[in-house]
């Protein structure tokens, strides 16, 4: 399979490419020249097919020209094999709808289902070639710590997490900040999440700073996270058994979402995608009425999704844009100077596949309270947001994406039923270990010579 950028279609990309670098150094985004779209005959089989074993098969389509099919087996059955679950996620009841567990990996979120591969992938391609990799990546609280768990410790690789200094929540801190193992550095930024991720693309567009470190990432812009996220779609599909279903997905960046587009794209029967958001909810008004402009952001009870300027939604204004790269990138341009309103025959393109709700932080409070008394289900204040935007809605056949477990957001559930989930015993040392990380300025300058004096 061939990549190319959603700024520059006439470059193509093999997918080492794609996985290493992460970011396109034009500032685009890569995504595959061309997809395989499945037959229902070839569904049916999938269908037959265990989460590992469907996991194979749908990476296989877009990285076999980097790791044959039998070691990307055995690299999936390792990365999922510290996972709670035997079969890595869940599907429970909660009213009508159904509750796509996906926080049974090592940090609790659903970023591990993405980050255990990747970091066993790099592992794989450092084996194979006599590198030094430095990653860096911005976080809004759970990438980082699923990040750092699947890098700590390999060799061959340092990882840089930068996270806005005072805005996730302690626990998803303490997860990344207590690990011990010195291929990993963690940085507070005085700023918030959105100001992460600027200094970490700044960093990449920076030729000659990003190729002197050998510098690779693993935000949600890196496809590799994108196909083994979309996985979760299909196994859930075929567990309902359902002739069509909707999902409802809490949303910042807009990477999980895109996976769920990207398995319809494949020929996954979804109806609808719901873009979950918080009363950060740029993408919810882009989506319901074509506004893109960002706002201020808010701090909430959802540090997650306290997001501004989603950095995957170039990928689906690359598509509804009839894969143009010349348009996209002119769009990007008015994205950064904060003028982007989405035109209506492209807004009516978008709200073909996705609708989009948005939760006050009472609203929040309120959902985990009553799904509490009615289900006696704790829910974090992420998924609680996506079963809102769900019953919002009242889309029929709906999952809702549950993307963490309750007990990395207290404050949140503490204040809405005075109640609190305890962190899994083999987390719990994590609440009295000392601290270890880096606060700086806002400042791409030093940043970039915190890393060099690292890498």
């Amino acid at each position: 399979m061939k990549y190319i950028s959603t700024r520059n279609n006439k470059k193509e990309f093999d997918f080492k490419a794609v996985f290493i670098k992460g970011l396109a150094d034009d500032g685009g985004l890569f995504i595959p020249k061309s997809l395989k779209k499945y037959s229902n005959n070839e569904l049916q089989e999938l269908k037959k097919l265990n989460y590992n074993q469907l996991s194979v098969e749908i990476i296989n389509q877009f990285s076999s020209d980097f790791i044959a099919k039998d070691e990307l087996s055995s690299l999936i059955d390792k990365s999922y094999s510290t996972f709670r679950e035997k079969e890595v996620v869940k599907i429970s009841n909660i009213g009508s709808l159904k509750l796509l567990e996906l926080f049974h990996g090592p940090t609790l979120a659903f970023k591990d289902i993405a980050m255990q591969f990747i970091g066993n992938l790099y592992e794989y391609y450092l084996s194979k070639n006599d590198e030094k990799i430095n990653i860096v990546v911005a976080t809004s609280g759970d990438t980082g710590a699923a990040a750092i768990d699947a890098i700590k410790g390999k060799n061959n690789l340092n990882i840089f997490v930068l996270h806005p200094n005072n805005r996730i929540s302690p626990i998803q801190r303490k997860l990344m900040t207590t690990v011990e193992d010195e291929n990993v550095f963690n940085i507070a930024i005085d700023g918030n999440f959105d100001d992460c991720q600027n200094i970490v693309k700044s960093m990449f567009s920076d030729l000659d700073f990003s190729k002197s470190i050998n510098m690779s990432g693993v935000n949600s812009i890196n496809w590799a996270r994108i196909i083994a996220q979309s996985v979760y779609y299909f196994y859930s599909y075929f567990k309902l058994n359902k002739e069509t279903v909707s999902f409802s997905v809490p949303t910042g960046n807009f990477g999980d979402v895109f996976a769920g587009y990207l398995a319809k794209k494949m020929g996954l029967p979804i109806d609808k995608l719901i873009v979950a958001t918080n009363e950060n909810d740029i993408l919810h008004r882009a989506i319901s009425k074509g506004d893109y402009v960002s706002k201020k952001v808010k701090e909430t009870l959802s540090p997650s999704m306290d997001i501004q300027l989603a950095s995957n939604f170039e990928r689906l204004i690359y598509y509804v844009n009839n894969s143009d790269s010349d348009i996209t990138t002119d769009i990007m341009k008015k994205i950064k100077q904060n003028a982007y309103h989405i035109e209506k025959n492209n807004l009516e393109t978008i709200q073909k596949d996705f609708v989009s709700e948005s939760c006050s932080e009472q609203e929040t409070l309120d959902i985990i309270k009553n799904n509490f008394k009615d289900n006696n289900i704790i829910l974090d204040p992420h998924t609680a947001i996506g079963v809102g935007a769900a019953n919002k809605l009242a889309i029929n056949n709906c999952v809702v994406l549950s993307t963490a477990h309750p007990c990395k957001f207290p404050n949140a559930t503490n204040n809405a039923i005075d109640k609190y989930e305890k962190l899994p015993k083999e987390l719990q040392y994590v609440l009295d270990k000392e601290e270890n990380f880096q606060v700086l300025k806002n400042d791409e300058e030093d940043v970039k010579n915190f890393v060099k004096s690292k890498a």
